[in-house]
């Protein structure tokens, strides 16, 4: 073997140096930080002589590391006992994990669908089939979870005991267990000292699991958990608490919401106040009719052709400290009139059955459709509105929306597409389809963004060929697909797959017209053919999961 020369240690002028002298060094430069070893000398070669030196002090520091302490170890992931994933279902999950659609050179999407998008709705049909996680999939799913806030509800609960098990050993997975109660470990409900154990020592996230799934099983139950500690929550989490007495909420939550009136949180009163208005037959939901009753009444002047044919009102002239409790707001928006915003809460915290017998049993249809006097008519039914969505009253929203064909302006409730969106919300999904299906044919897919968003996927047929006639339109328009992009996505994701078929046609390029943007129809003939590809690939994954 050739012989290896070592420096000894006095050819290294530097090795006595500090460890943080060298590093300070090496960080400057050996030009404006020259090292000087003990004495004032500085060695002629100063990189090399301090490379030596580092060099010396890297061996010096490995052969004085001690070994680490061994942790305990993990306890085992607890049994999950959904059953595994077909085959066919698991490849395919590993491509959408793995796979990104990405834009070409061009910018253009291309025909080939975007397999990102495609996730959501794989895990929500595998979570109905109550499928488990692959073990070896469920690290890139918590990957793709903690990038896209929108996937974590389905994700977590898909990767089931396994994702919480790996997310407690790696901190970019903590989400997991501060995040979605959805995806938390929940012990059996009907042993009361593992839910009291849970309830006084687990996590936010566990709790708030916990109560929902107590809640779902019987809610009185939820509400005496969540009376023991009340008093002692923090205010940011008897907020959540509260939100979960939303389901099954009903007379035996009166008491207590009652007591959460007085709660120190404006947050906490303002909720606690909103679901005692869902409950028509609470004092709460009395007291705010009778304050509600007496600034809007039919108007008995004679000035309509009969009693009570057009509405009258008049606006609180104070807030007192009777409504202040009962969750009114006294300090209105900035430029929003004090008189016009306690008139609204007051309305929209009214049970809306009250108005039917303050306006003679006139349904809901006709009573909106009132004139009403001195320029109210849009607070009002701006009140209106928020009541039927708060007590989720069919025969109201339907009331409020109006015939969809026509003008926003000529309808008697908001002409805001978010706030029909919200009343289309309360319908059912038939009726909420057929209503967008027909919004559709009488307005385009301008405005139909939002409103297709509240609607069922997959979308009802009168429905998705409303939205496929309205697409061709745009194509024969010659216009580019670019502005109904957004439209186009959600049909790749919410059209029936059974169509696929049917749209082939719509995949050749047309010819192109004289007042056409150029190249249009060969953007529409990809983005169709895109829409057919996704759905036929829908369909295969629908199939390799059922």
């Amino acid at each position: 073997m050739p012989r290896t020369t070592t420096r000894p240690t006095a050819d290294r002028p530097l090795a006595a140096l500090p460890w943080e002298e060298l590093v300070t060094s090496a960080l400057l430069g050996t030009d404006r930080r020259p090292p000087v070893a003990p004495g004032g000398r500085v060695p002629a070669d100063g990189p090399a002589a301090l490379l030596d030196a580092v060099a010396l002090h890297t061996v010096r520091r490995r052969a004085g590391l001690l070994p680490a302490v061994p942790g305990a170890r993990p306890e085992p992931t607890p049994y999950d006992p959904r059953p595994q994933l077909p085959e066919a279902a698991r490849h395919r999950l590993a491509q959408l994990l793995a796979d990104r659609a990405a834009p070409t050179a061009s910018g253009r999407r291309g025909a080939a669908p975007d397999l990102t998008e495609l996730i959501p709705q794989w895990l929500a049909t595998a979570n109905r089939q109550g499928f488990r996680a692959p073990a070896a999939l469920v690290p890139p799913l918590l990957d793709a979870a903690r990038a896209r806030t929108d996937l974590r509800p389905q994700a977590l609960a898909f990767a089931g005991p396994l994702g919480l098990w790996l997310a407690a050993l790696n901190p970019e997975w903590k989400f997991a267990l501060r995040g979605s109660a959805g995806g938390s470990l929940v012990p059996d409900t009907s042993d009361p000292e593992a839910v009291r154990r849970l309830w006084e020592e687990g996590l936010f996230a566990e709790r708030i699991a916990l109560l929902d799934a107590v809640r779902a099983r019987e809610p009185g139950a939820a509400l005496a958990l969540l009376t023991t500690t009340w008093p002692t929550e923090r205010a940011e989490d008897r907020l959540m608490f509260l939100d979960s007495l939303r389901t099954g909420l009903g007379a035996g939550d009166e008491e207590f919401l009652e007591q959460a009136l007085a709660d120190r949180s404006r947050n906490v009163r303002a909720t606690a106040a909103e679901l005692l208005s869902a409950l028509p037959s609470s004092a709460f939901a009395g007291r705010m009719a009778a304050r509600a009753t007496s600034c809007v009444n039919p108007d008995r002047t004679g000035a309509g052709s009969g009693a009570g044919a057009s509405i009258a009102v008049e606006a609180p002239h104070e807030c007192d400290a009777g409504m202040q409790r009962d969750g009114v707001a006294a300090v209105p928006p900035t430029g929003r009139g004090e008189r016009s915003w306690w008139l609204v809460q007051l309305v929209e915290a009214t049970p809306l059955g009250v108005w039917q017998e303050q306006f003679g049993g006139r349904p809901a249809e006709e009573i909106v459709a009132l004139p009403v006097a001195d320029d109210w008519a849009g607070e009002l039914h701006a009140a209106w509105c928020r009541a039927a969505v708060r007590q989720r009253h069919p025969e109201w929203a339907r009331a409020l929306l109006g015939a969809a064909s026509a003008p926003p302006a000529g309808s008697p409730g908001p002409a805001s597409i978010a706030e029909r969106s919200k009343l289309l919300a309360v319908l059912s999904e038939a009726e909420r389809a057929g209503w967008v299906a027909e919004f559709i044919a009488a307005h385009g897919l301008s405005e139909a963004f939002q409103l297709l968003g509240v609607c069922t996927v997959p979308w009802a047929g009168p429905l998705g060929r409303a939205v496929v006639d309205a697409l061709d339109i745009a194509r024969d328009g010659g216009s580019y697909p670019w502005s109904f992009s957004g439209v186009m996505g959600l049909a790749e994701r919410c059209l029936d797959p059974a169509e696929a078929d049917r749209l082939e046609v719509l995949t050749a390029t047309p010819d192109e017209q004289e007042d056409a943007s150029p190249g249009a129809g060969g953007y529409w003939s990809e983005a169709f053919q895109r829409l057919v590809s996704t759905l036929r690939l829908r369909a295969a994954m629908e199939a390799e999961l059922t």
